[in-house]
């Protein structure tokens, strides 16, 4: 029996090999295979989300009609910046904005030549300046310091004394401050009952920024720690335990491993904090308003207040409102886009 070319000796044939696909062949059948949506970038169609995470929607649903309804509904009422606003032309103030007349920015012509403005706005300025440099490092030092406490039953304790004050209303802040710096409080009377002249330093106007200051970093700095904490614990301690074996001290291992960790939380805390540099607050200087005098206790906030339900004049006091909104934006971005130059995050990214 004659054998052909490739045939066995029985005469059959071997099977033919079978060739490998090529990735071009692979990626075309995965194409086919994957649906068009499905295979842009990976994204996931937004129908499918949107029954994935219907849960997490419901629940933030109340917050952000909250936040709609008190937050951006009210960013209309700044019409009233460029008109003569009078509440009274109408049955009521909503109706009373289609008929007060219209001055363009005569409003703001007059807060630049308001010499009251330009203080309160001074103030505001140094309180921000004075508190960014005394308020805003104790809440790191407060961090390290108790992420340095290795018993978790004294950390708890320390914790909950420094977060205590967080809860108290500013008119318990300034009533117990007035009992211990006021002209009868105990330190003035423990002076005056030892023969040496006592001190009222919630009534010198020329020490209130300090004052107001202290308020702060006792009532808030404590508070301020959690994030803080939230960062250092997400610090792995082999890093520690690296550093000790290559001979770091303690003070070497916070520079190089926990102040690292810190930096993208210290540098988003700062943009925040710069973008709210305008607003040192207000129930605070409204309640020692005047005790100190208008001319040390006025800032922004008291300034609009005063204005507006003070004196009614609420065209101009939407006007100073509005410009003080628009500075702080700009001072986000700003402080952002410093952020992204010492290469951190900041609010968001590029």
């Amino acid at each position: 029996m004659s054998l052909t070319a490739g045939s066995r000796p029985d005469g059959t044939r071997p099977p033919a090999a079978v060739e490998e696909p090529t990735a071009a062949v692979t990626a075309a059948v995965v194409k086919d295979r994957v649906p068009a949506k499905a295979s842009k970038a990976g994204k996931v169609p937004f129908k499918i989300r949107l029954r994935r995470d219907r849960t997490l929607i419901l629940m933030t649903l109340p917050v952000m009609v909250l936040l709609l309804l008190f937050n951006y509904v009210p960013l209309l009422g700044n019409v009233v910046a460029f008109q003569e606003y009078d509440p009274y032309v109408s049955s009521n103030g909503v109706t009373a904005i289609f008929h007060s007349p219209w001055v363009g920015v005569e409003q703001f012509s007059r807060m630049i030549d308001d010499p009251l403005f330009w203080s309160a706005a001074k103030n505001t300025i140094v309180l921000f300046v004075l508190q960014l440099v005394l308020f805003f490092p104790i809440p790191i030092a407060l961090a390290l310091l108790i992420n340095s406490v290795i018993r978790p039953r004294v950390r708890a304790v320390a914790q909950a004394i420094m977060y205590l004050p967080h809860f108290f209303s500013w008119v318990l802040v300034v009533t117990v401050f007035q009992q211990i710096f006021g002209g009868a409080g105990i330190i003035a009377q423990t002076l005056e009952d030892h023969g040496w002249t006592g001190f009222d330093l919630m009534t010198n106007a020329g020490l209130f920024k300090y004052l107001v200051t202290a308020q702060a970093v006792w009532k808030d700095s404590g508070w301020g720690i959690i994030v803080f904490l939230a960062a250092l614990a997400a610090v792995s301690t082999d890093l520690y335990e690296a550093a000790a074996m290559d001979g770091a001290g303690r003070w070497r291992r916070m520079w190089h491993v926990t102040l690292p960790a810190l930096r993208p939380v210290i540098a988003l805390l700062l943009v925040l904090r710069v973008g709210d540099a305008l607003s040192v607050g207000f129930e605070q200087f409204l309640l020692q308003r005047y005790a100190v005098g208008v001319g040390a206790s006025e800032v922004l906030d008291t300034y609009v207040w005063n204005m507006g339900i003070q004196n009614g004049d609420f065209s101009y006091a939407a006007a100073v409102g509005l410009v003080k909104g628009a500075i702080g934006l700009c001072l986000v971005l700003a402080a952002n886009k410093f952020a992204h130059l010492l290469g951190e995050q900041g609010v968001y990214q590029k």
